[in-house]
């Protein structure tokens, strides 16, 4: 499974952020989906996570700001936030979990800076 992640930048503080992750190399739309984020010196954290089913959860620190969405007809996953902050400053990490072989796979990340 190859996951191609895009959309991260320079954000100011209270804008929008909408990160994509594309996925091949398997059936896209029978996987979990997930998100998450490391920022300098932290470990790396859990953001959000959309099913097979479209079922979501996220951290207590995102939401409310935060949207998971997938389009299987594109084998994408995105990552809407808003009213950024600071301490969202992150690389951001897209994650596929593939239920057939029970692995999880990981983007090589994108970095998200929050400017205050």
């Amino acid at each position: 499974v190859q996951l191609q992640a895009s959309g991260g930048g320079l954000v100011q503080a209270g804008g929008f952020l909408r990160l994509s992750c594309a996925s091949s190399g398997s059936t896209f739309s029978l996987n979990d989906m997930a998100w998450y984020r490391q920022a300098p010196g932290k470990q790396r954290e859990f953001v959000a996570r959309i099913t097979s089913g479209g079922n979501t959860n996220y951290a207590d620190s995102v939401k409310g700001r935060c949207t998971i969405s997938r389009d299987n007809a594109k084998n994408t996953v995105y990552l809407q936030m808003l009213s950024v902050k600071p301490e969202d400053t992150a690389v951001y990490y897209c994650n596929a979990f593939t239920p057939a072989n029970a692995m999880n796979y990981w983007g090589k990340g994108t970095q998200v800076t929050v400017s205050s």
